[in-house]
């Protein structure tokens, strides 16, 4: 493939973009769009009251979201390879600022759920603004700004907790809505004025049914896994639902294989860097999020439990703030490592730093500098990891196809979320202790989450170990047979 196509930096005789700017740009609004994960959360308690709503029914403010983002995440990749990777990531960021607006102005549970619904149609962004920094940048430049845009997702969740404290404890809950929307456009006019739009394209047809298919399983396997301890794990509407998923999930696979233009290329995504990578995945996903679910509430439990350090929400989101500063100083680091030992070594490395940082903290977790370290290491290990996929994936794809292959990445981190989630709930309401009549999360089950978020860490590190040794991260754009030929007409019309 040529250096043009794979990277064709000007279109109609304009001048090579601003490499920096694209880089910023792309950054800072797959940062905004991270932010929407932690947005909520100072206001989740008191949604109810807010939205005059039962707390079973106001949980689907965050469920909305997670459902829309692993719906939209692979379609919306496919749509830019196919239309345009920079026109479908406006058509994202216009999505998070209506999504902004119906929240903000919401005063009842519908248009909340309609709202962060919006909001998680966004969530492309990210691996769309991957695929745009391989089409549009230098190869020098491309491993260190991938490296930091799939880094964002973890940036903009850290970021995000003290701010959204912040907001909600010294203005409406309102505000936190608007200021979304108002960062929304921010990113919004940076890309129009900065981004350019590739070249390279698929072409093609799109494939509804393919897209109904999968979003019908993906609902059914989400659904069951985020909601099954609120409906209980043996009922009849999770089991349903799991069996659903079961049953869908493989029909989908064997019509996308007989398709001409499937959705997702299930032959490209079988291939062994791609299928390890996106285990390895899953399991980073649930490694990361294990965090995010046990520091916060061992620094916000009552002191007088013996473990809980009484601290505020603003508090809690001030020591988990500079693992987001951590991952964006570690994303060059990452990317230099991978240019020098190749991606592989860095997942392995990255995942073996975040094992070493749960380890650390079931030894350290009585004083707030204890949880400052846990999760400045656990942060710069997600920053290895996050920041060498990308790597990997564009080592195995054509360009034609990175969006999509990006985003069906960017997919698997959030099942593994979504498993962490469901899991440490699990073990945190099996493992308590009676406090004033309270049944709170003993000592124990927390330490058994870091253990088993060590444990994922560990997994991913015996997964990746199968991926195939690539030479480097700048060698990311292999020549592919056919894919190619369809973004050369494309490139060519």
């Amino acid at each position: 493939m040529s250096d043009a196509l794979a990277r064709p930096a000007e279109a109609g005789g304009s001048a090579p973009p601003r490499s920096n700017a694209v880089v910023a740009v792309l950054a800072f609004a797959g940062i905004v769009v991270s932010l929407m994960q932690t947005l909520v959360i100072p206001i989740v308690p008191e949604l109810p009251r807010l939205l005059d709503a039962p707390a079973s029914d106001t949980a689907w403010a965050v469920t909305a979201t997670l459902l829309a983002a692993a719906v939209a995440t692979p379609v919306v990749g496919r749509l830019g390879d196919m239309f345009g990777k920079r026109r479908m990531l406006l058509v994202s960021g216009l999505m998070l600022i209506v999504g902004s607006v119906v929240c903000a102005m919401a005063d009842s549970l519908l248009p909340m759920i309609i709202g962060r619904a919006l909001q998680g149609l966004a969530s492309g962004v990210i691996p769309l603004g991957i695929s745009i920094m391989r089409d549009e940048l230098p190869a020098e430049r491309l491993a260190s700004a991938t490296a930091l845009m799939s880094a964002s997702l973890g940036i903009g969740g850290a970021l995000g907790l003290p701010a959204a404290a912040l907001i909600a404890d010294n203005f409406s809950w309102h505000v936190l809505f608007w200021t979304s929307a108002a960062l929304g456009a921010v990113a919004l006019a940076l890309v129009v004025a900065f981004v350019p739009e590739s070249r390279v394209r698929t072409g093609g047809r799109f494939d509804l049914v393919g897209a109904i298919g999968m979003a019908a399983g993906l609902v059914c396997l989400l659904l069951a896994i985020s909601k099954g301890a609120d409906w209980g794990w043996g009922s009849g509407t999770t089991i349903g639902l799991f069996i659903a998923a079961v049953v869908i999930l493989p029909a989908w696979g064997f019509f996308e294989l007989r398709t001409d233009q499937p959705l997702v290329d299930l032959r490209t995504t079988a291939r062994r860097q791609v299928l390890v990578t996106n285990l390895a995945s899953i399991a980073v996903g649930f490694a990361m999020f294990a965090m995010s679910l046990v520091i916060p509430q061992l620094l916000q439990l009552p002191s007088q439990t013996g473990y809980g350090l009484g601290k505020s929400m603003l508090a809690a989101g001030l020591v988990m703030a500079p693992s987001g500063l951590v991952m964006m100083a570690t994303a060059p680091v990452s990317a230099a490592v991978s240019k020098a030992r190749g991606p592989k070594v860095t997942l392995m490395t990255g995942a073996l730093i975040v094992a070493a940082g749960y380890g650390l903290n079931i030894v350290l977790m009585s004083e707030v500098w204890h949880f400052v370290l846990v999760s400045c290491v656990i942060g710069a290990g997600i920053g290895f990891t996050y920041g060498s996929m990308p790597a990997l994936i564009m080592g195995a794809v054509p360009a034609s196809e990175t969006a999509a292959a990006n985003s069906l990445n960017t997919l698997m981190r959030s099942i593994g979320t979504s498993s962490a989630s469901a899991i440490a709930g699990v073990i945190l309401a099996q493992m308590t202790t009676d406090f004033g009549g309270y049944a709170l999360p003993s000592e124990n089950g927390f330490k058994a989450v870091l253990a088993v978020g060590a444990g994922a860490a560990l997994l991913a590190f015996a997964v990746a170990a199968f991926i195939p040794r690539q030479r480097e991260a700048g060698d990311a754009a292999p020549v592919a047979e056919g894919p190619v030929e369809s973004a050369e007409v494309t490139a060519k019309s």
